[in-house]
């Protein structure tokens, strides 16, 4: 391995050991350990330290196709310290500063959606709902009103009609009378045997078969 070579990856190791301290701390933020349950952390812990070693190693492989020496770990350990007393303050509270400009940033959005977008909508939403529900009941109530004015109409008509029909009626001869009530009563006959066999029928289709 070269002078260059060793250089560059001490170089690189320090600034891995810088980067485990941010992740740290980032991870122990993000996580909050005392709310969370024991197997999420055990997991999440497996999964952080894997990310970290693999993260490690591929740079390295970057740097010096991997070889290991002793100073690596020397160097990881003074770019961890180096953080630890340097870097970790202000790299925290710019953290907390970053999480508290993306939670005001968020709830900001959240409120211009409400009040631009989806309080309109429920707006319009319940003003079509009004409207469609008002056409519906005047829809019915002129319904019922031509229904009224139809029947009113019938009734009036029928009146003169019954009266005249019952004029002709009286003045009809007694041959046509018997004739026009024989005839009625064949109808009514037929009509009454017609209903009867339907009836019949229906109650023989409805009994339930053995």
């Amino acid at each position: 391995m070269t002078l260059s070579t060793q250089f560059l990856t001490m170089l690189s190791m320090v600034g891995m050991g810088v980067l485990f301290g941010t992740s740290l701390d980032t991870y122990q933020r993000f996580l909050n350990r005392p709310k969370r349950k024991r197997w999420f952390v055990f997991i999440n812990d497996i999964l952080f330290w894997l990310s970290q070693g693999l993260s490690i190693f591929y740079t390295l492989f970057l740097v010096n196709q991997g070889e290991i020496r002793f100073y690596i770990f020397l160097a990881l350990l003074c770019g961890f310290a180096a953080y630890q007393s340097l870097f970790k303050r202000f790299y925290l509270r710019l953290l907390e500063t970053f999480i508290q400009f993306c939670i005001s940033t968020y709830r900001f959005g959240e409120k211009t959606f409400l009040l631009l977008i989806w309080k309109p909508l429920l707006w319009l939403f319940s003003l079509i709902i009004s409207l469609l529900f008002a056409l519906y009941r005047g829809s019915i109530a002129l319904i019922r009103l031509l229904f009224n004015i139809v029947k009113w109409i019938i009734i009036v008509l029928s009146k003169p009609i019954f009266w005249i029909l019952l004029i002709f009626w009286k003045l009809m001869p007694k041959k046509i009378k018997k004739s026009v009530e024989k005839l009625y009563n064949k109808m009514a006959g037929i009509f009454s045997l017609i209903k009867n066999y339907f009836q019949g029928w229906i109650q023989r289709w409805k009994k339930p078969k053995e």
